[in-house]
């Protein structure tokens, strides 16, 4: 990747000629195109930087890092089959982004994969207190079932009010996870600095983190770190949408193997070596009958032998 202006690299290998040549297979989830086109490149303000992240920076321009989108593309290949391969097996994975830029957008593609995600604020014991986060959402539910079938028209105004803020707040908090019934097998998360709440708690629970980290975040905690632009609205949606294209396919794998389960054969009999039978007895023939060797040559009497 050329860039005009580019001082010298960081750190990590350069490419030759200050060149990245794009090689798309079918098997690419994304190409260097669609990175440097949404903008995956620009970092943050080099006096922002966090130097664990030197290894994935290409150099800087105009006091911004440059992030070596070479280094990005596959790390976002294994991001993308880890996920793949979690999705084929039933895992769910939890999508979360809360700064404004990435709210409707991880909105769109959890929905779209099928997944639940937090885009306001992360609610600390999300996940290692998730059975006190799943009785709050079973009072939202009630909630919900309260205005369906009639109940709340039979509280007083000043109840209503009450239920309804109650409601409201829960929603906002608790929507995209309603129906999560268990852990989620992995998260994904866009901005680990942002989300360093969440973070900790998968990580103090060993669920898998996968987060598009910029300059400025600690890479170590990441399981599966995108390196790229974690603020700018079309390198969200390139990296949210393509994860969502990983479960999309991962999920449908697990659906054909329900639907078309592979029989299960057994393996062939080896081939037993029979050997070759002496010559000075090629003249008999011999069976067994019930255990016993019987020689089918007369024996002069007009009987086989052993009858």
């Amino acid at each position: 990747m050329k860039v005009s202006g580019c001082e010298k690299p960081c750190g990590g290998s350069t490419p030759e000629g200050d060149v990245m040549t794009e090689n798309k297979t079918q098997q690419e989830a994304i190409t260097l195109r669609e990175l440097l086109e949404a903008g995956v490149h620009f970092g943050h303000q080099t006096r922002r930087w966090n130097p664990k992240m030197r290894q994935y920076i290409f150099g800087v321009r105009n006091g911004v890092h440059i992030i070596n989108l070479e280094a990005t593309l596959p790390l976002f290949q294994k991001a993308y089959d880890f996920v793949e391969r979690l999705a084929s097996q039933g895992g769910t994975i939890l999508f979360v982004g809360t700064k404004k830029q990435a709210q409707d957008v991880i909105i769109e593609e959890a929905a779209r994969a099928g997944q639940f995600c937090v885009v306001n604020r992360w609610l600390g014991g999300t996940l290692t207190n998730f059975a006190t986060v799943k009785a709050s959402i079973e009072k939202l539910k009630r909630f919900e079932e309260m205005g369906r079938d009639g109940t709340m028209e039979k509280l007083t105004k000043k109840e209503r009010l009450q239920i309804d803020r109650e409601c409201k707040k829960l929603e906002k908090n608790l929507g995209g996870i309603k129906e999560m019934r268990n852990l989620p097998a992995a998260i994904f998360l866009i901005d680990p600095t942002k989300e360093r709440i969440a973070v900790a708690e998968a990580r103090g629970l060993g669920i898998p983190i996968v987060a598009v980290a910029d300059t400025n975040c600690d890479p170590d905690p990441i399981d599966y770190i995108i390196p790229g632009n974690d603020d700018a609205i079309r390198a969200i949606r390139l990296f949210a949408g393509r994860i969502a294209d990983a479960v999309i396919a991962g999920t449908a794998q697990s659906k054909d193997r329900r639907e078309n389960p592979v029989m299960e054969t057994r393996p062939a009999a080896a081939p037993v070596d029979v050997p070759a039978a002496d010559e000075s007895q090629a003249d008999l023939d011999v069976v067994f009958t019930s255990g016993k060797a019987v020689n089918l040559k007369p024996d002069g009497t007009g009987r086989p032998e052993g009858r």
